[in-house]
């Protein structure tokens, strides 16, 4: 069974500010997430924040982009994007 992956709202604009190659590397992940779930221990720098938040590195180097996502729902299989971005301004 697939899980479905959504973005906050506001995070469509931040998005569209990400270099090309960033918001590639997003999609991809969201889709990974999609057929796989949450649990992404094969990208980069992988780690739980919190007991239903996550996160994982999209490109290193400077500037280090992040990406963090809580599960919502764990019986209807929700997963939500929260925050894209530079690894400074990340909301840890």
């Amino acid at each position: 069974m697939t899980w479905t992956v959504t973005e906050k709202r506001n995070l469509n604009k931040r998005i569209r500010k990400l270099p090309e190659k960033v918001q590639n590397l997003l999609i991809a992940l969201k889709k990974d997430m999609e057929a796989n779930g949450p649990i992404r221990g094969d990208w980069p720098n992988f780690s739980a924040l919190s007991d239903n938040r996550y996160h994982c590195h999209l490109k290193k180097g400077h500037p280090t982009y992040v990406a963090i996502w809580e599960i919502m729902d764990n019986e209807i299989r929700l997963i939500e994007v929260t925050y894209a971005g530079t690894h400074e301004k990340a909301p840890y």
